[in-house]
Formats: C-alpha cells, structure tokens, sequence
C-alpha cells in the first residue's frame, strides 16, 4: 500500500463547502483513479489534511501525472472557492511497512 498526503487552508466560512467538495472529490478520484480512498483531518493551526491510501506508487503516480482533476466541474468549483492556499507537492509520500489501523 502506498500512502499520499496533502494540506489545505480554506477560507472562513468555507469549511463545510470544503468538506462536501473534498468528500465528494475522494469518490471520483477512487472511481476514476483507483485510489483506496482518504481520511481528512484538521490540525491545531487550522489546515484540512488529507491522506489518502493507494494499491501501490505506480497507481498513485499514474493519477498524479494526471493532474487527478476532480472531474465534476460542480465539485471542482466547490473546491477551488474554498481553497485558500495548499502546496504544489504532496506533503507526504510513503509506502505503508505495517498497518494496524482497525478497519
């Protein structure tokens, strides 16, 4: 299993249109792209963090060289209103050695 994670800030008052986006946005990317899904977390300055599981790299690199565009443009919209900020990169990009997570 391969793991990518990502940031975002989002503008006050934005945060549920986020989340819906985001929620949304994780479907057709498992749909589209083959991703296992994503947690979405929030840290103590505010930023959503997302960690989203993959098979493997490969099909994680194959989504990412695609831009992996939310392609529901309803959805994209959501999303781009709300994002006030977020990296180029992924934040994290790890293989999974052990996983103890109940499921």
């Amino acid at each position: 299993m391969f793991v990518a994670g990502y940031w975002w800030r989002v503008h006050p008052g934005k945060e549920e249109q986020f989340r819906a986006a985001w929620r949304q946005g994780t479907k057709l990317i498992q749909e589209k792209y083959g991703s296992l899904g994503s947690r979405l977390h929030r840290d103590k300055d505010g930023r959503f963090i997302g960690i989203a599981e993959w098979p493997d790299e490969e099909t994680w690199q194959k989504a990412f060289d695609a831009k992996m565009a939310y392609d529901d443009p309803e959805t994209r919209q959501a999303f781009v209103e709300s994002v006030a900020d977020t990296a180029d990169e992924p934040l994290l990009l790890m293989h999974v050695t052990d996983d103890l997570l109940d499921r």
